[in-house]
């Protein structure tokens, strides 16, 4: 066993209901100033308005900044920074999916009153210093696991994403509250659903990183996620489902923190990009074609796995034909979700697969955790198996 280092953050409440009780979590910080960041969707369906006038009781001044969207800019974060310091906020609370929650990794490491640090300045790994506010992350879909994870991702250019990526961004609080994702369409419970998979297979083969807490973590994320999908796509209102899906992200995310994702996700970043298609459906687009290019050096591993997602289904077989029934399976979860199923379905352009497999090339970050190495040519060739 190689030796490995492995984070997570400091307290996770798994509770139904429990998004209530964020007023009193704040005050037991001995906070008077908290600052939510959120995104103009969660306003419009009212998900704060049950949790906002517990702040009033509890002697706790709020302010809420709903303007991230998805894949946000870096203006957008740079904003929410200006606000919080304006408030003077003592606490941060992401609340919605990854791209809030990422927003409020920043907002809370660079709104810190001590903090000296930009934006520009934090990029990469390990490059964020110093102290951040109290930060407390829930969230409203079951797919990023952003609330357990070191990375906080944005769009720095018209197409471009870079991360931060720092143990500091890690909560003193992730709350799952499988309440705040009842109203979830099915499309978006899918591939939030579908992306919470993918980081659970890519942390299980990743190459540099793996290490047994993240397997263990990985296996039982994709257990929950692979059990209660189809249920929570097609009957919403399972709150059992629900709670279990927002678990399975959690885990998952907390795997793939610290055995990081690979080629899915470096060729999911330009479709986001170019084209701003939903992060988990992008990578739901490219997944088993990834996993195909893979199954030559991964094998062993998908077929440890494939009696997760496949049960009693599973044939006994070698370890490629099981990958291959692993790999099916999950090409067949678009389908059943509703989802696109090709890149063409989702608005992409074929000439344009040569510049998205040139950007997926500037994602080394990732790719060097793939089981297999990946020049520009079998990026590209994964596109266009994907078109």
């Amino acid at each position: 066993m190689q030796p490995f280092n492995f984070v997570t953050s400091a307290r996770i409440i798994c509770e139904s209901g429990a998004a209530r009780n964020l007023a009193a979590l704040c005050k037991e910080r001995n906070v008077g100033r908290v600052f939510i960041v959120t995104d103009p969707g969660i306003t419009k369906l009212g998900l704060l308005d049950s949790i906002l006038p517990g702040f009033g009781a509890a002697g706790v001044a709020v302010e809420v900044f709903d303007q991230v969207v998805a894949d946000p800019p870096q203006a957008i974060v740079e904003q929410a920074i200006t606000q919080a310091r304006a408030l003077d906020a003592q606490l941060v609370v992401g609340f919605g999916g990854g791209s809030s929650m990422d927003v409020a990794k920043l907002v809370a490491l660079l709104a810190h009153p001590q903090s000296t640090q930009r934006l520009d300045d934090i990029f990469g790994v390990d490059n964020a210093k110093g102290q951040r506010l109290p930060l407390i992350q829930v969230p409203t879909t079951a797919g990023t696991g952003s609330e357990v994870t070191t990375v906080a991702i944005i769009t720095t250019g018209e197409t471009t994403k870079m991360g931060v990526v720092s143990a500091l961004l890690l909560p003193d609080i992730a709350l799952l509250d499988a309440e705040l994702t009842l109203g979830l369409p099915p499309a978006i419970t899918a591939a939030t659903g579908i992306d919470a998979m993918v980081h659970a297979i890519e942390a299980y083969t990743s190459k540099l990183k793996k290490n047994p807490l993240s397997d263990m973590l990985a296996r039982e994320a994709l257990r929950l996620l692979a059990a209660n999908l189809d249920e929570v796509v097609h009957n919403g209102s399972n709150l059992a489902a629900r709670q279990a899906m927002l678990l399975g992200a959690n885990l998952a995310g907390q795997a793939f923190a610290n055995a990081p994702v690979a080629a899915v996700h470096a060729l999911a970043y330009p479709l986001g990009g170019h084209f701003h298609i939903p992060h988990g459906l992008s990578n739901a687009l490219v997944l088993p074609h990834v996993l195909g290019f893979n199954a030559a050096s991964a094998a062993s591993l998908y077929a440890e796995l494939a009696p997760l997602v496949l049960g009693d289904r599973l044939r006994s077989a070698s370890a490629m034909d099981q990958t291959e029934q692993f790999i099916l399976e999950l090409a067949d979860l678009n389908e059943r979700c509703g989802l696109p199923t090709r890149l063409r379905e989702a608005g992409v352009p074929q000439d344009m697969l040569p510049r998205l497999a040139a950007d997926a090339m500037l994602q080394q970050r990732l790719l060097v955790n793939n089981p297999r190495e990946m020049t520009e040519q079998h990026a590209l060739a994964i596109y266009q198996s994907a078109y």
